[in-house]
């Protein structure tokens, strides 16, 4: 009964204490930047240092409590006192043991691809008279918003796409012969991650290229010969190169 009173009475700041251990160890390894945004990472470590500290400090220090005072538990409490500790562990275990796995297709197939792409007409104008460096250095947002804004050939005409890099994601509408080179852009956290691509016409890239690949992809901007795509504007490929997925696989 007394160590069942103590297991009650510690659950609570050895689970919280864990949760911030975890939290520095996914920071030391550089997989913090998986669930949130860099600009938090200094707080959050920040906080887990202070809730590591704490928990040091609770568990270092005596304390003296009248446990016959404490109202015996009954089964129904005890059950539900060890499932809520076990479901705890297990996730804190989890984080640890099992790599934390970034999104990919199936994730950008719910939230529709370029729904939250931006509409910002200064980037368009910057873009139409951007030099040949600052286009090379276009990620998918970048393409993304133009794409979004314009379809006009005549706009892509001198700006080839150089190793634009992102993970396969088949088109919904011809998936034989397109697919969408993707990245996630995140705002606060992988939860408000939203999906970006640009469309690629590549028929058959299935079998070279399976969805969730990354790869980086160099070509033109032309018109879709897809005749059942909506997209009237699609990468022309020269080049597919696959690679290995980058440190930081979003985009901040």
């Amino acid at each position: 009964m007394r160590t069942w009173r103590r297991v009650q009475r510690w659950r609570g700041v050895v689970i919280i204490g864990a949760m911030g251990a975890v939290t520095l160890w996914l920071a030391a390894t550089g997989q913090l930047v998986l669930y949130i945004h860099p600009r938090y990472i200094v707080f959050t470590v920040t906080m887990a240092v202070i809730v590591v500290a704490a928990t040091v400090f609770a568990l270092a220090t005596p304390r003296h409590h009248d446990d016959e005072a404490l109202a015996p538990p009954n089964r129904r409490s005890r059950a539900l006192g060890l499932t809520a500790a076990g479901l705890a562990a297990a996730f804190t275990l989890g984080m640890v043991l099992i790599p934390p796995a970034t999104l990919g297709t199936a994730t950008a197939q719910q939230r529709q691809i370029n729904a939250t792409a931006s509409d910002d007409a200064e980037q368009l104008a910057a873009v139409s008279i951007a030099d040949a460096n600052t286009v090379a250095a276009f990620t998918v947002r970048e393409w993304s918003t133009v794409l979004r804004q314009t379809s006009d050939l005549a706009f892509f005409a001198d700006k080839p796409v150089t190793a634009l890099l992102g993970f396969v994601t088949a088109d919904t509408e011809d998936p034989d012969n397109m697919f969408y080179v993707s990245r996630f852009a995140v705002t606060c956290c992988a939860v408000d991650a939203q999906p970006l691509g640009v469309p690629v016409h590549l028929p058959g890239w299935a079998g070279q290229y399976p969805a969730d690949t990354w790869v980086q992809v160099s070509g033109v901007f032309g018109s879709n010969p897809s005749s059942v795509s909506s997209q009237p504007v699609v990468l022309l490929v020269d080049t597919v190169e696959m690679v290995d997925q980058p440190r930081e696989p979003y985009l901040f």
